[in-house]
């Protein structure tokens, strides 16, 4: 296992979804943040089934940078309860995940 993580957020379509990864980035709280654009939900919210087609921000981050992501992600997104679910890297690329976690360091 490394110090990496994924981490998945869902996020309204378009420039909400493009302007949360940019401010990842930019904050170094992650190294990459991919769009996935057209994603459709389905789930049940307040005893409604709802669904929105909405796009999932796939975010390479370390494991240290976290808990401050998570804040981050309170603070700006739209949704009153954001998805964030991470995901643990159990291998990869090491020149990959040696540039995330430089990425991700704190200054």
């Amino acid at each position: 296992m490394t110090a990496a993580r994924v981490v998945f957020v869902t996020a309204p379509a378009g420039e909400t979804a493009d302007a949360i990864a940019r401010d990842l980035i930019e904050k170094r709280l992650a190294a990459c943040v991919n769009v996935v654009r057209g994603v459709s939900s389905v789930y049940r919210w307040k005893g409604n089934v709802e669904s929105d087609t909405e796009d999932l921000l796939v975010v390479k981050t370390s494991a240290d940078s976290l808990d401050a992501l998570e804040q981050r992600i309170k603070e700006i997104h739209p949704y009153s309860l954001p998805e964030f679910i991470v995901l643990p890297v159990v291998s990869g690329s090491r020149d990959y995940l040696d540039w995330v976690m430089s990425e991700t360091r704190k200054s």
